[in-house]
């Protein structure tokens, strides 16, 4: 899972407390229109705002307010005005005063009593006061999402009036106030938040997914700005694959492909990155809509209401809960394991979260980019689930008809609560298709376009802006205590042969590393190159589990400074194998590869072709368990190639030993293996000594099939494959 959905999934993870109904106002009308779907869900924000007129993270269950959603909050105000559905002054005096709080209430490191800390804020806010909610975290993201709501609100009123003055001075003093850099670390990368109890959080961002918002926050910050250099890290880790037909940015849950979007119109704007694919993210974002939707008509899961007017996987509330609520003696225990509460769903090449679970959100927040798809499913979930699924203030968070609680709900379940974040995207998303006020209004905001500039954004209606002319006033330092994430080290890429033939892997490149890890090197030097292969464990699609044990020892800070190299980190499919292995007879060589080892051949050569400073005399290969077999099968098939090999809890075909006279191994085993018979190890090893082979063989005595870690983080280990050179 990506670690920013883990944090997804964490800071949901809370109890419920009271129920308060606040009785709507205004008059409904039962029939679909955008009109009345935009109305209703205006008056989520407008009447559910707390005593410091921040707005809830779900009602009719009442928690804690969310700053995300005050985000959102703010900018729906603007569409109130423009609506007709509130004045103008009382739509600024309810944005002054929320800005007034937000300004006033404390900051600081204290674990209680505050709500925020170099001008961030904590996720969540106590109702009562708006200081933290328990122990969550100070969250970067979702104080962009409320910065961005902030911005609207300070372009939109520039009247002379004292209160619509002090609205913008206020937004500017809470912009200015955040401190960006502070949580920069030292790969350019925007830590996902801080705890007073335990520092930062060890996940960072990295691309693709909703905090392009942030980045472009972050750059135009004319106080603490964080460099153009940013931009380039986040981009340097997209995935671009085919789903569903469609070639795009792959981020499973819709959201994702959303959150920037309600604030930055991306028509027809592009980077450096976009002029390279040659899609812009408006676009990304319409075919991450269609493979969304292609998938649900597809559905592999067999789940009820799934159609072609019925679907939408994103982040959202899902049926798991009733167990806690209505069945906690387990009686019903046959749907505990198949469905899921809250939780990132959503479906890409290289991720799947699916259990029948719809939210109405995911084609709401996606109307501008596909129309055509969009609005019927909007209008058929409306008619078809009115009674259900539609309340006062519009649409709620999400239905599942394939969860029944086993007879109990017999039409499925639908959720009673609504979400903020679910209920902005669908309002300010539906304006922005009927009008574009958002975007046409956020591209006068002079901060968003410098940060949009000093990424590199250039075309379209940015062509008709100025170069902007605000000027740092502050030099940007990185912040040393922010831990880096070594996986964003690892570029994603796949090696896709035909629709049903492909390869996940992840790479390595120098050029990619930070720079405060790689030493010193002229573009003529020549770099080893290493090939990683992991266990059965680590087998699927995610293109992320293959770097679970050991590999991440090669990009160790000190390590790579002294021994800068190339890594190529495959990820075998599903049950498939490097290999194939016999029990009890141990590995028979095939004369065929399997099709991950064929593919991985592949992979190779084009890796090869493709980076001319791969050292061709130091190209070395590692595995460990299901990878050790894959070790030895692929120097048999390559002996020419590889300077190098140490495998790992493994073994091979003794009658092919003759293969590896020319190729030094360092064969290593636990001797209390209970899963690879450390045997298999040995019998290599005397069939290779007896064909005068160079092998050293290392056993564990107090180990069994786990030595990864003793292994890979050894210095000795290091420094003899490094060493190796092909004469």
């Amino acid at each position: 899972m990506h670690r920013l959905l883990f944090f997804i999934l964490l800071c949901r993870v809370l109890p419920a407390t009271t129920q308060v109904p606040v009785p709507p106002t205004h008059p409904l009308e039962k029939a679909f229109s955008l009109d009345e779907l935009q109305r209703r869900t205006f008056y989520f924000f407008w009447d559910l705002a707390d005593v410091n007129a921040q707005i809830p993270d779900r009602w009719p269950t009442v928690q804690f307010s969310s700053i995300a959603a005050t985000g959102f909050g703010l900018s729906s105000y603007l569409i109130g005005v423009e609506r007709g559905w509130v004045t103008r002054q009382d739509a600024a005096e309810r944005t002054l005063r929320t800005l007034n709080i937000l300004k006033s209430l404390p900051q600081g490191d204290a674990i209680a009593g505050t709500t925020g800390y170099h001008g961030f804020f904590y996720h969540f806010l106590d109702h009562t006061n708006s200081h933290r909610y328990k122990d969550v975290e100070l969250s970067t993201i979702d104080s962009g999402l409320l910065l961005a709501g902030i911005l609207s609100a300070q372009t939109y009123f520039d009247g002379n009036n004292a209160t619509e003055k002090a609205i913008r001075e206020s937004a500017d003093f809470i912009y200015r106030r955040v401190e960006w850099d502070w949580m920069l670390n030292q790969s350019d990368r925007l830590s996902m938040g801080w705890k007073p109890e335990r520092g930062f959080l060890n996940a960072e961002w990295w691309g693709y997914n909703e905090a392009m918002i942030l980045y472009i926050l972050a750059l135009g910050s004319p106080t603490h700005p964080i460099p153009e250099s940013a931009w380039d890290a986040w981009t340097n880790s997209y995935y671009v694959d085919q789903f569903q037909g469609q070639e795009h940015l792959n981020f499973g849950p819709l959201f994702g492909h959303q959150y920037s979007h309600t604030w930055i119109d991306f028509k027809g704007i592009s980077d450096p990155f976009n002029k390279k694919s040659g899609f812009d993210y408006f676009e990304n974002s319409r075919r991450a809509t269609i493979s969304n939707r292609l998938y649900c008509i597809e559905n592999p899961g067999k789940f009820k209401g799934y159609q072609q007017n019925v679907w939408g996987l994103t982040a959202c509330d899902g049926p798991a809960d009733w167990f806690s609520k209505y069945d906690p003696t387990s009686k019903c225990s046959t749907d505990r394991d198949r469905f899921k509460g809250y939780n990132a769903r959503g479906v890409a090449t290289d991720y799947a979260e699916d259990d029948g679970t719809i939210a109405p959100t995911a084609a709401g927040g996606s109307l501008p980019f596909a129309p055509e798809i969009c609005l019927p499913a909007l209008e058929t979930m409306w008619q078809t689930y009115y009674d259900s699924l539609i309340g006062p203030y519009g649409f709620k968070d999400a239905f599942n008809p394939s969860f029944t609680a086993c007879g109990q709900l017999p039409e499925g379940w639908f959720d009673t609560d609504y979400l903020g974040i679910d209920q902005g995207p669908i309002l300010l998303m539906i304006e922005n298709y009927r009008t574009g006020f958002l975007w046409n209004l956020m591209k006068r905001n002079p901060y968003i376009v410098k940060g949009l500039q000093k990424a590199g954004f250039d075309g379209g209606w940015l062509e008709h802006q100025p170069k902007s002319r605000l000027t740092a006033e502050y030099h940007t330092q990185r912040n040393e205590e922010i831990p880096q994430d070594p996986k964003p080290f690892f570029e994603r890429h796949i090696y896709r042969e035909s629709a049903s033939s492909s390869l996940p892997y992840r790479l390595v490149t120098p050029s990619g590393m930070p720079h405060d890890f790689k030493p010193s090197l002229n573009p003529t030097d020549k770099l080893p190159l290493v090939i990683f292969l992991h266990g059965s464990g680590e087998r699927g699609n995610n293109n992320e589990a293959q770097l679970s044990n050991g590999v991440l020892a090669f990009v160790e800070k000190e390590n790579y400074q002294k021994n800068p190299c190339f890594i190529i980190a495959p990820q075998c499919p599903n049950d498939q194998r490097w290999c194939e292995v016999k029990r009890p007879e141990g590995p028979v060589f095939q004369p065929q590869p399997t099709e991950p080892m064929r593919l991985l051949i592949k992979v190779l050569e084009k890796t090869l072709v493709e980076n001319p400073q791969i050292d061709p005399n130091r190209i070395y290969i590692t595995g460990l368990s299901m990878g050790g077999f894959g070790t030895f099968d692929l120097v048999n098939r390559l002996p020419d190639l590889f300077a190098a090999a140490m495998p790992l809890c493994g073994g091979y075909d003794t009658s092919q030993s003759k293969n590896f006279q020319k190729i030094p191994f360092w064969i290593l085993h636990g001797r209390r293996d209970d899963v690879v018979p450390p045997q298999w190890s040995l019998r290599m090893v005397n069939a290779m000594k007896t064909n005068k082979s160079t092998v050293k063989y290392t056993e564990y005595n107090t180990l069994g099939h786990s030595i990864w870690q003793e292994t890979y983080y050894n210095p000795a280990v290091m420094e003899w494959i490094f060493s190796q050179k092909k004469q």
